[in-house]
């Protein structure tokens, strides 16, 4: 088993580098200063030698080490100065024994002078004959064949180059220690605001979820993380709030959806059971209790389907796109509106007016990408609000066109308009299909729910058709959506309301383009 020792603190990796880098450092100068100082040392031994005269021999000295027999002077032992030592080759190439120099320890030389691996005039190194100092040689050959070998000891070099070892050793621990206090210091220093995001980050986990990092210096590491950190706190929160609106929806939805099921569902379980109890019930009421049950069961397969195009539009894109003729949908529609409200004032008009003396052949063909069925089903759905929504009187008008998204013209958000779905970019080429009426107006809150599922305002015409389920306009604003439109509302009470449905203009139009 391997024992992999790792700190796990990030303050304790940042002390441990900084500590090592910075003993590595400090032992590296000292090794360069020893390396340079021992080489200057070295230097000034090789100067002294190489500018070094040596004496000549004692000519009483006896030859191949033998002791002399007469009388004549012998060399002093303290005939040279310091502690030069000298050594000398005679000419049968043997050392001989008159060397000069006084003191302990010599150069460990050979006893031949062929044996001798010296350059002459170039300082070398050899070690010592007894002890451990190393001694510093040069070598001369006289014109005589003599050869002259002096040596200077190197232990002063040697001791002065330890000592400054040793010195080194100890500055080196010191300053590791004192970078492992201050690193300390600096880094705990360093990493507070780490510290401090790591509490806020443990709070928030705790539960106190609108707290945010403080430390946002730009100009700091630390600051950009704590920005970044903000800015994925507010992400976060409104995923959060955007996940529990979405639940809040779902709920309603739901409940809603159950609601306008259970109250044609208990209709036909009601009379049902009538007619299984009752079996001797006269044949008028039996007849109008499977009228009500029929009417019952088409209203909650309406229901079923709506919510069933809800559901596929909402998940799939559109998946049949052809050129579609909108003016042509548009007088469809009108038709079929005025079959289905008869006394109804329901007509056909260009974009951006024209009157009741505008023919249908004035108008221009407007074409766009998409499925004609369901574009063909917006336009019902608009103007069966508009009829179902407005008093018998008030009047409704198609119009059909191409503009330029703006304030003024559609498709972008401005005081007075809601819509379901977000604004198009301003300037953008559109087709727009605007259903008009002259009626009461709605409300802002009331503008504002009308294309919520289930929503549905107050009938203004009694004695027209019942209201639907209250999902024909979330029904018409999902596939303008899918559609890559818009489908807003333009209203203010005792201004009529103005629906427009605007899409992408990507075929082409008629000439005329609103500005």
């Amino acid at each position: 088993m391997i024992l992999r020792l790792r700190p796990r603190s990030t303050r304790t990796r940042l002390v441990l580098i900084s500590t090592v880098l910075a003993t590595v450092a400090v032992l590296a100068s000292q090794a360069a200063g020893l390396a340079v100082m021992r080489a200057w040392l070295t230097g000034q031994i090789d100067h002294r030698l190489t500018h070094f005269g040596p004496p000549p021999p004692s000519r009483s000295a006896p030859p191949h080490g033998r002791a002399s027999e007469g009388p004549g002077p012998l060399p002093r032992e303290d005939a040279l100065p310091s502690d030069y030592r000298v050594y000398f080759y005679g000419a049968d190439g043997r050392l001989r024994p008159d060397s000069l120099g006084s003191g302990d320890g010599r150069p460990r030389l050979p006893a031949t002078a062929s044996s001798l691996t010296l350059d002459d005039g170039r300082p070398t190194t050899v070690p010592a004959d007894r002890g451990s100092s190393d001694w510093r040689v040069i070598a001369e050959t006289a014109p005589d064949g003599l050869r002259v070998v002096v040596a200077l000891p190197l232990d002063t070099v040697e001791g002065a180059t330890s000592k400054l070892l040793w010195v080194g050793i100890g500055i080196g621990a010191v300053a590791a220690i004192a970078v492992g206090l201050l690193g300390s210091a600096a880094v705990r220093l360093g990493l507070r605001p780490l510290d401090r995001m790591e509490r806020t980050a443990l709070r928030i986990t705790g539960g106190e979820a609108d707290l945010s990092v403080t430390d946002t210096d730009p100009r700091t590491e630390t600051g950009r993380l704590g920005i970044a950190f903000n800015t994925m706190l507010d992400q976060v929160r409104a995923a959060l709030h955007r996940k529990d609106a979405s639940e809040q929806r779902l709920r309603r939805f739901m409940a809603d959806a159950g609601h306008e099921l259970r109250t044609p569902l208990t209709s036909i379980q009601g009379f049902a059971e009538l007619l299984v109890e009752h079996p001797r019930t006269p044949a008028t009421q039996r007849r109008e209790a499977h009228e009500l049950i029929a009417r019952n069961a088409e209203r909650m397969s309406r229901l079923v389907d709506d919510l069933f195009l809800l559901a596929k539009l909402g998940y799939a894109p559109v998946a049949h796109r052809e050129t579609v003729d909108l003016l042509s949908l548009a007088a469809d529609g009108v038709g079929a509106a005025v079959v289905a409200h008869p006394g109804r004032d329901v007509r056909l008009a260009p974009l951006g007016g024209g009157g009741p003396d505008r023919s249908r052949e004035a108008l221009d063909v407007v074409e766009t990408l998409g499925d004609t069925h369901q574009l063909a089903q917006v336009i019902a759905n608009l103007l069966a609000n508009a009829c179902v929504h407005t008093p018998p009187g008030a009047r409704v008008e198609v119009r059909v066109g191409t503009v330029r998204t703006g304030p003024d013209t559609g498709g972008t958000d401005r005081p007075g308009r809601s819509s379901a779905t977000a604004p198009l970019p301003p300037g953008t080429p559109a087709c727009v299909v605007e259903v008009a009426d002259d009626g009461p107006g709605l409300t802002a809150d009331t503008a504002r729910q009308v294309f919520e599922r289930f929503y549905r305002g107050p009938a203004t015409n009694p004695g027209g058709p019942e209201p639907g389920s209250g999902l024909g306009l979330s029904i018409a604003s999902t596939i303008a959506e899918a559609h890559h439109g818009r489908l807003e509302l333009d209203t203010r009470p005792g201004s009529g309301s103005t629906f427009r449905l605007l899409l992408p203009r990507s075929v082409g139009a008629g000439p005329a383009t609103r500005p």
